[in-house]
């Protein structure tokens, strides 16, 4: 076991937090995809497990390589991704394929698999935002120098995301105002960034509400049903009742009965199905793994060697725990329903892609920091 730790490269107790979060996936997905194997496969309950398997080792190799380069080289990478970036989201909204009454996904033509393009978005945005503020650090306090290169990408990207997906447009907007706070930016600025997002959005919406088929409809739905406690409650009842028949230690894996009720019970619903299968206790303990990973994210962007290496890992680290929090907070319904996975747990395929490649970007910057500090050692023991 020792030699193969002294192999694994970065950060350890982050390596320790994704097998952790993987085998509980594994556990969570192969228990919440019983009715889906009897509805769409003829009772073959491996069939899931079994792809969700190979997606998570793909994902894995992902991560790997992913740390294994050097993380400055993702500062060039984010330009090129972001100009591939704003042509996918357009083409989704042009093009996307349907699915749950949103159109996300694009499929790609031949291998026929479906992904969601703001997914590789909100990648390639975080990494770009990081790249500018980095570059304009000497200016950081211009309005027109340092602040406006940042909004409009930012502008662009989220109001592309937010048609189709709003919680995503909001997750991806608060984790780039956040960076421009870390990074620098004049407080009155970070205020007028506030502003015109909320500007913005108030503007999509009372345009889109004059529009027929518009996803406006479905969010006051989700924000009426939430405030009111009324409505299609169906989704959050059943959840509630996982989570009450959970209670301390839960029923034991494999032992839900929930997952024959909640829709999405293998991914938007996915923790309440960790509560009810492993109690308090086993949801106390996602919980802590993804703030373990905060955590030792944030304490590898102190001691990252430059600005950008500490503003990449702080603005990816937030952006996967933010995602979490979200899912369990909706899981336990102390938030509307928005629709966003569990990152490396809930089933799903491209998504948990792109959650492993931002783990392995933080993974790479943990590397050089620790060369940096065994160099330190090595040129103090001399």
């Amino acid at each position: 076991m020792n030699k193969v730790l002294e192999k694994i490269k970065g950060d350890r107790a982050i390596w320790m937090v994704v097998i952790f979060l993987s085998i509980f996936s594994l556990l969570a997905v192969y228990s919440s995809t019983g009715t889906l194997a009897y509805k769409y496969r003829s009772g073959n309950t491996e069939y899931y497990i079994i792809k969700h398997f190979i997606i998570m080792l793909l994902g894995l190799g992902l991560m790997l390589l992913a740390s294994r380069i050097k993380y400055t080289y993702y500062s060039r990478i984010s330009q090129l991704a972001l100009w591939v970036a704003a042509p996918l989201l357009l083409l989704t909204l042009v093009r996307g394929t349907n699915i749950n009454e949103a159109s996300r996904w694009l499929t790609l033509p031949i291998i026929n698999i479906s992904f969601q393009s703001s997914d590789f978005a909100k990648l390639a945005l975080i990494m770009y935002v990081a790249r500018m503020l980095t570059k304009k650090q000497e200016t950081i306090k211009d309005f027109k120098e340092a602040f406006m290169p940042v909004l409009v990408p930012v502008l662009i990207i989220t109001m592309l995301i937010l048609p189709a997906n709003l919680s995503t447009a909001a997750i991806l907007f608060v984790t780039c105002a956040i960076l421009m706070f870390i990074g620098g930016v004049n407080i009155k600025y970070l205020a007028a960034f506030g502003g015109i997002g909320l500007l913005s959005l108030l503007l999509f919406v009372f345009v889109a509400s004059k529009m027929p088929e518009s996803r406006v409809s479905v969010w006051g739905k989700r924000v009426t049903t939430f405030v009111t406690n009324t409505g299609d409650t169906y989704q959050t009842q059943q959840a509630k009742i996982a989570i009450a028949s959970g209670g301390a230690i839960g029923k034991m894996p494999g032992n839900s009965t929930q997952r024959n009720f909640l829709p999405h019970a293998y991914s938007d619903f996915i923790y309440a199905i960790i509560i009810e299968e492993y109690g308090f206790v086993g949801g106390f303990f996602v919980l802590l793994l993804y703030l373990i990973l905060f955590y030792r994210a944030i304490k590898i962007s102190k001691k990252s060697p430059g600005t950008f290496g500490a503003l990449l890992v702080a603005g990816l680290s937030f952006s996967l725990v933010f995602q979490g929090m979200i899912n369990m907070a909706v899981a336990v319904n102390i938030f509307p329903v928005t629709g966003q996975p569990l990152p490396l747990i809930s089933m799903g395929g491209t998504s948990l892609w792109f959650s492993s490649l931002a783990i392995g970007i933080i993974l790479s910057v943990s590397r050089k920091v620790e060369e940096d500090e065994l160099n330190g050692r090595a040129i103090t023991t001399s």
